[in-house]
């Protein structure tokens, strides 16, 4: 019996069969298949019509929630302004209501003009842009046919993009000449700040093989080596898909291109005149190879895909050579692109031509990785560190402190979304830190946004919800309401409730997802077949707590403020919640100034616990502090006070290893750390349990800063008067 097919996600339309310039490197001009020549120069509207209804007809037989469709060629561009608007209106029309459009074009970028980039936003349209780097390696190919550069108007293209239009920037193409030199290559690249960079092996056979200079077996590894490391050592400015991809397979997850892990290809190429054709990679094989014998004319997306091309490309391991499955590494190369391992008389059944390159470039990555983790370099003054240790901090401390933390925060969002793959919600963020960084920067900083890309990017990839992954969704929902950008997305209804991170939620019982739609600032979220805004009585915001001059933000619904080990309360009725602001309020005017000043940079939520449960922070959830209800103010002051501190001292200890790697003198650390900050209002007894813990301290082996911490520590503790004494005022 036939397997399953795998159902097509994405799908290339060939809009255009020529280009304008003549590219030496190029797979569908230069390469084994010829059936261009055969083809109309440009998709007509009843193919462009019979291909949308094929797509829309292919979405709904298998509940697809969303089609990825790329205008492709040749050079798509050719195809002129108004046949795309129409292209693209034809598409949307057919899958309304039944999926959503993710509509691209990729371009060699010389006819990009202001007219094309004006259609492509009326019509929703990212653009990808192909370009080799600086001008010597840009021009050692991407020629016009009489030989003159293509460089500058490529160029003048991004920027119109980049500069104008960054909404529409979809990334950069960048296919490798291990004679171009590799950091001159990067370097023009990410000077022209893409949101994405694929790098491209040449397509090549073990017929006609790759280019290798003095016979380098790996030379094509050596080149993408120096440029995965600078790439770490710049603290990756830009998401390069295939660095990403090694390190995502590397730890179990999917790889985000085809030409690497072992994920089934769900990718389909429409020719000009309605052909269904496997990968264009394909066409350096032999000529005719991608070609199947079906249409859209006469078979739907369906029959396509039990074509045996197709289904070799979806086997996973049991498709791969002998050679390949024994290979340590074939989860992350996954036998590398399908074109790349023909051989005339054994067909794919080969390793990739560039099997050496592979296994390099992959035990680099995975051994760098476990290396150095990704993490940009903090460094705090030695003065900076000895005043802490006094037990109290500053503002100045604090910024000092919230820098770092907000580089984790970054770092931890950019795995999540490594970790997830969606590209889509990532492209929002992209989109939204161009048009706002600061903005950005302040929502990724949220802490409970920070626990989930955390959980996300630490725990198994398996054992992630749909509403983990989802998540990010509602991640670039928010950042566009705080940018201003239009979108729409698609989250998770999570316990009943759409979630938005930092602003609220919106119930939504009965419901598995539901649309997120955003413009001008302001959202709206399907439920029940209507739009509800913040208007709705659905709607349950994150309050506000506005008190001496500190203003934090009151969290009882975002699902991931369950990170303290302790039950977290659900949304407190209107009453419950006045009363506990009251409280905060009254507490925050207990503090002195500078511990005010303190906490309104290093302080933005609070989240409620059980009366009975104590206060608490998280190490993954800087900025926020759990209290317990019904506590009075003096107390609640103290609490939070002493958290505060302790959260302070977990940010640092992220930057300095103070305890030696050993968990329990860090806990002994905090425990001391948090008392001191409150000395003033410790009994007898309480003072002695931190001399004690001092003395503990002191005893422990501990590194060299972290002795000379503690000496500060037991310092400022032998200053301490002996009688308790109230909160300064």
């Amino acid at each position: 019996m036939r397997p399953p097919i795998v159902p097509f996600r994405q799908f290339v339309l060939k809009v255009a069969s020529r280009c304008d310039l003549a590219c030496d490197h190029c797979y569908v001009y230069e390469h084994a298949d010829t059936s261009w020549q055969g083809r109309p120069m440009v998709m007509s509207d009843e193919t462009a019509v019979r291909a949308a209804d094929r797509i829309a007809e292919h979405a709904a037989e298998h509940r697809i929630p969303t089609v990825h469709v790329v205008f492709h060629g040749g050079e798509p561009l050719l195809a002129g302004i108004e046949r795309l608007r129409r292209f693209a209106r034809t598409l949307r029309r057919a899958v309304e209501g039944v999926c959503d459009l993710d509509l691209r074009i990729h371009t060699n970028g010389v006819l990009l003009s202001r007219a094309f980039c004006d259609m492509f936003a009326d019509e929703g349209v990212k653009v990808g842009v192909s370009i080799d780097g600086d001008r010597v390696a840009n021009d050692r190919h991407r020629l016009y046919a009489n030989g003159r550069s293509s460089y500058d108007q490529v160029i003048r293209a991004i920027t119109l993009l980049r500069d104008h239009y960054p909404h529409l920037y979809a990334g950069l193409l960048c296919t490798i000449d291990v004679r171009n030199d590799p950091i001159a290559v990067y370097e023009a690249l990410v000077a022209l700040r893409p949101p994405r960079v694929d790098f491209l092996l040449p397509h090549a056979t073990w017929d006609n093989p790759p280019l290798r200079p003095a016979d380098r077996d790996t030379a094509y590894a050596d080149w993408l080596i120096k440029v995965h490391d600078r790439w770490r050592a710049d603290g990756r400015p830009v998401p390069v898909r295939m660095f990403d991809s090694i390190i995502l397979t590397a730890s179990g997850g999917d790889s985000q291109t085809e030409s690497l892990g072992l994920r089934p290809s769900d990718l389909v190429v429409i020719e000009t005149d309605g052909s269904y054709e496997q990968a264009d990679s394909l066409k350096t094989s032999f000529d005719g190879a991608p070609a199947t014998g079906y249409d859209v004319f006469r078979h739907s997306l369906s029959e396509a895909a039990g074509h045996p091309g197709f289904a070799a490309r979806q086997g996973g391991l049991d498709s791969l050579s002998e050679e390949c499955r024994r290979c340590p590494l074939v989860t992350s190369c996954g036998g590398g692109l399908y074109a790349h391992r023909y051989r005339t008389g054994s067909g794919f059944a080969n390793p990739s031509v560039y099997c050496a390159d592979l296994f390099r470039l992959i035990s680099h990555l995975v051994a760098y990785e476990r290396r150095r983790p990704a993490a940009p370099v903090h460094r705090l003054p030695v003065a900076t560190v000895d005043a802490m240790a006094s037990g109290r901090v500053t503002p100045d401390d604090v910024a000092r402190l919230r820098a770092p933390q907000l580089s984790r925060a970054r770092l931890a969002a950019r795995r999540a979304a490594t970790v997830v793959a969606d590209e889509e919600s990532w492209s929002v963020l992209v989109d939204a830190e161009r048009a706002d960084r600061s903005a950005v920067d302040d929502l990724l900083s949220h802490p409970y946004v920070r626990a989930w890309a955390t959980r996300c990017a630490t725990v198994d990839p398996g054992s992630l919800t749909a509403a983990d992954t989802g998540h990010l969704a509602a991640v670039a929902a928010v950042a566009a309401v705080r940018t201003g950008l239009a979108v729409k997305v698609t989250v998770p209804v999570v316990q009943g409730s759409v979630h938005l991170p930092a602003l609220g939620r919106m119930r939504a019982a009965g419901e598995n997802r539901a649309d997120v739609e955003v413009h001008d600032g302001s959202f709206a979220v399907m439920v029940g077949g209507r739009w509800h805004t913040e208007d709705s009585g659905l709607w349950e915001p994150v309050r506000l707590v506005d008190g001496a001059e500190i203003r934090l933000l009151l969290d009882d619904v975002d699902p991931y403020r369950d990170c303290y080990g302790l039950p977290v309360e659900d949304r407190l009725t209107g009453e419950t919640a006045a009363r506990w602001s009251e409280v905060i309020r009254a507490a925050l005017a207990f503090l002195t100034a500078d511990q005010r000043a303190a906490m309104r940079d290093g302080l933005c939520v609070l989240t409620p616990l059980s009366p009975s449960a104590p206060g608490a922070t998280s190490r993954g959830a800087y900025g926020a502090i759990a209290l317990p209800l019904g506590a009075g103010p003096e107390t609640t002051a103290r609490v939070l006070v002493e958290l505060f501190h302790r959260a302070q001292l977990g940010a640092l200890l992220d930057l300095l290893d103070l305890a030696g790697g050993d968990a329990n003198h860090e806990q002994l650390l905090c425990d001391a750390y948090g008392l001191l900050s409150v000395a003033a209002l410790l009994g007898e007894e309480e003072l002695e349990r931190l001399k004690e813990t001092i003395g503990r301290i002191t005893d422990a082996a501990l590194p060299a800063t972290g002795h000379r911490f503690a000496a500060k520590l037991a310092e400022a503790v032998a200053r301490l008067p002996l009688p308790a004494g109230s909160l300064p005022e």
